[in-house]
């Protein structure tokens, strides 16, 4: 079709071919030696061991169970109403995830990220409806310091389940 074209303007430069994308099997065997590099760099965690980020997310939880519960205790008002023992159940799922996560878990810290990636999600929608600077300033410090903590929660968790390295 383009011949009869070339034929009337023998400028016309000649159609540039498209690079040849690599095959899908080509990708898949590419991204899996990524990934088998990426396992292989993991340093599994050593006894005893706890990386910052964990014992992060350990202090948050016992730092917000502890508040709830105290608060309770303390017979604080939301609204004018005293909260419900719903506000102890959340109480006790945050000690269970602190200790979970603090014996090093992996299941308790895939918990943990589920519910930390839900407030980073509920924190968002809350930005949006933010009508002063200190709500702005919570939302963003919120949303910011979870982001990160869930980030960092994510290389944790690559070494929680890495295989014992062999001595050789």
């Amino acid at each position: 079709m383009l011949a009869h074209l070339r034929a009337w303007r023998p400028g016309l430069a000649q159609p540039q071919r498209r690079k040849q994308r690599p095959l899908r099997s080509e990708r898949r065997e590419r991204s899996a030696q990524r990934d088998e590099a990426a396992r292989a760099a993991l340093a599994p965690l050593a006894p005893g061991e706890r990386p910052r980020p964990l014992v992060a997310a350990v202090l948050v939880c016992a730092l917000l169970g502890a508040g709830n519960a105290i608060a309770y205790a303390a017979n604080a008002h939301i609204d004018g109403r005293h909260p419900g023992v719903g506000v102890l159940a959340f109480s006790g799922l945050m000690a269970l995830l602190a200790g979970g996560m603090w014996a090093k878990r992996y299941l308790f810290v895939l918990a943990f990220e589920a519910l930390l990636a839900l407030a980073v999600l509920v924190f968002c929608l809350f930005l949006v409806e933010a009508s002063n600077i200190e709500a702005v300033v919570l939302c963003v410090v919120v949303i910011g310091a979870g982001g990160w903590l869930f980030w960092k929660l994510i290389r944790v968790m690559g070494r929680m389940s890495a295989p014992p390295q062999s001595s050789s």
